[in-house]
């Protein structure tokens, strides 16, 4: 029988999963937060031995431009240069610590730097860009394999738990031009989709799981839930200067967020994999726990995403890119509101990107010591 290292071994066969942890991916205007479970979905990640260390960076940007109003783009914005262009990017620093073979606990540190051009935020005659940068919402919380990962190597479910801290700026300002008495610039707080943080205390639960296929081939799946029950964060939007029917949306909400994501992963080598899924993220119109007063987009957005791993000894990269299929910014409680007082229909948009790029790299720290593997488990990790 033979003496393997247990979490080089079992780092190798995770990493045919390659699930990068950066998401909510809901892709522009409608993801107001870069967020991610508490304990992370990457099954490599979490899959760590008892004293086992495991510390990275995930990195996501994306250019959110093409408005929707419901599941229908309106394309005359970008032709006729009414659009509005986030840029946005995230730095995620995450360590994840195993308190037994099953048991582990992590903490993510968020950074980000996101710009935002438009129109309409600037007097409508001329277009100019807003700024926010700085730390976004920690993270942390623990995870657990149901069952045990040595002796279940062909699948295996883990469920978490977090919480989500108010540490991000979620009233960073910045000049506005035109808008001020006679048209003068005002420094006022820059849109939802790009403040730093949202204000709430929240909740995450999560799961994920792996299943294997044949030799080499695995399913994968995961999700998480994050419940944010304060209603509004008190940060005023200034929607309402816009038009007087957008009163009920001068205060911006703290909305929940949610993604689930399955697919294939297939491994190319020892050291080499590729998958491809789909995932579905959203921010929802309601919450689960709280009002739903206040100014939020909701939406979501249906991807198909292939990813590529590479993993040596204990260092691991992956590039995971989704590609948005379908895109929906549904009727939020407040375009009802207006819909009812005024007997006129009434939908807001949103702004979504094509694709996302998500790349991750990760080293992990492992004890000093060897356990034995049932040989019946070795093509397992091939």
């Amino acid at each position: 029988m033979k003496i393997l290292h247990a979490k080089l071994l079992l780092g190798s066969m995770l990493i045919t999963l390659s699930i990068n942890p950066i998401a909510l991916n809901a892709q522009g205007c409608v993801a107001i937060r870069h967020f991610s479970s508490c304990v992370g979905n990457s099954l490599e990640n979490n899959l760590l031995g008892n004293g086992d260390l495991q510390i990275g960076m995930n990195y996501r940007y994306f250019k959110s431009f093409r408005h929707f109003r419901g599941t229908e783009e309106e394309s005359d914005r970008v032709t006729n240069n009414t659009e509005v262009i986030n840029h946005s990017h995230a730095w995620d620093f995450f360590l994840t610590y195993g308190i037994s073979d099953r048991f582990y606990t992590s903490i993510t540190i968020p950074t980000v730097i996101n710009a935002r051009s438009s129109l309409y935020e600037h007097g409508r005659e001329e277009r100019n860009s807003t700024f926010s940068r700085g730390l976004a919402d920690i993270r942390a919380g623990v995870g657990y394999w149901l069952l045990d990962p040595i002796k279940h190597s062909g699948g295996n479910m883990a469920v978490g738990i977090g919480i989500k801290l108010p540490t991000g700026n979620y009233n960073a300002t910045d000049i506005f031009y035109n808008v001020g008495p006679e048209g003068s610039p005002e420094v006022r707080p820059v849109d939802q989709s790009i403040q730093p943080g949202d204000g709430g205390f929240g909740l995450t639960v999560d799961f994920q799981f792996y299943k294997k296929m044949t030799t080499g081939l695995f399913a994968y799946g995961g999700g998480f839930y994050l419940l944010n029950p304060r209603e509004t964060n008190g940060i005023r939007t200034f929607r309402e200067t816009l038009s007087p029917l957008l009163e009920n949306e001068a205060i911006m909400a703290v909305p929940d967020q949610y993604s689930v994501r399955t697919g294939l992963s297939y491994s190319l080598s020892n050291a080499l994999s590729t998958s491809l899924g789909a995932r579905f993220d959203a921010v929802p119109v309601k919450d689960l726990i709280g009002g739903n007063e206040g100014f939020r987009r909701p939406g979501n957005v249906l991807s198909i995403e292939p990813g590529l791993a590479y993993f040596l000894h204990n260092l691991t990269l992956n590039l995971n890119v989704p590609f948005a299929v379908r895109r929906d910014r549904p009727q939020s409680v407040t375009d009802r509101q207006t819909e009812i007082s005024t007997g006129t229909p009434r939908n807001g948009d949103a702004a979504f990107a094509d694709y996302l790029i998500n790349f991750g790299i990760s080293y992990r720290f492992t004890k000093s010591k060897t356990m034995e593997i049932d040989p019946s488990l070795m093509d397992t990790f091939n």
